[in-house]
């Protein structure tokens, strides 16, 4: 199901043997535009402290209800490392994090760019072994890994067309069955009068991280005529088709 970010910021999390808190933001991947983490708030319970899960580690969203379920016990969750999610998150955390929970960590070229997010570790024998202590120690000498970002962090950076500003991010669209963010939600107010438009991830052609801005691989002209987004209706494929086929570009599910 594809969802808001800031939907999903409101949703409570559940451990199987009950409550931990409410989503406070999503940790993607700017590079691949895949969610790595889910940072909870976990409020009263654990005073304050944000702690955080992986996509692989929810079940199946319960969106009637706003609820993420996690495949973990409260236990498990209150003694995983303690992690300062307002400073950037390191490797050697991450690994620290994925080694707690006996996840195969997602950069391992061993399993696969999603392994994190998705797959438990298997215990891994001769080469692979080697290759699995040597990517170890690449984690150790970085300090931290610059290609997660928070949406809350992204929400507010302006956008630019291939040929001049247009408005800001608002908000994202991610898919929660993938945890990938299809669509980044452009708010166009000041330049027409509060339409807002959908813009995937990989059409933008760079993205300054320093000074908060995007510029997408699009004419304004071409913007200006593509199908609205209303954020109170759901994102579905007949619009995203209509999307696509306005843009003639390829769509990411065939």
């Amino acid at each position: 199901m594809l969802i808001s970010a800031k939907i999903l910021d409101d949703y409570r999390i559940d451990a199987t043997d009950g409550n931990i808190g409410r989503v406070h933001t999503l940790l993607f991947d700017d590079e691949r535009w895949v969610v790595r983490y889910v940072v909870v708030d976990t409020g009263k319970w654990l005073r304050g402290r944000r702690v955080l899960v992986t996509p692989g580690q929810v079940g199946t969203p319960e969106h009637k209800m706003r609820v993420l379920p996690v495949e973990l016990t409260q236990e498990q969750i209150e003694k995983s490392p303690d992690i300062d999610t307002e400073r950037p998150v390191s490797r050697q955390q991450e690994l620290e994090l994925h080694k707690y929970y006996q996840m195969a960590p997602y950069w391992d070229g061993i399993y696969g760019p999603f392994a994190g997010s998705f797959a438990p570790a298997e215990p891994v024998l001769g080469a692979e072994a080697k290759r699995a202590q040597e990517a170890e120690r690449e984690v150790e000498k970085d300090q931290e890994n610059p290609h997660l970002r928070s949406t809350r962090e992204v929400i507010g950076y302006k956008i630019h067309a291939a040929d001049g500003f247009i408005g800001h991010i608002d908000d994202f669209v991610v898919d929660s069955s993938e945890w990938v963010v299809r669509y980044v939600v452009a708010d166009t107010k000041k330049w027409l009068a509060g339409k807002k438009v959908l813009l995937p991830p990989n059409w933008i052609k760079r993205i300054d991280w320093l000074e908060g801005e995007a510029v997408f691989d699009v004419l304004k002209e071409t913007i200006k005529g593509s199908p609205e987004f209303n954020p109170s209706e759901a994102v579905n494929r007949e619009y995203e088709v209509r999307l696509y086929d306005y843009y003639g570009r390829p769509t990411y599910w065939v």
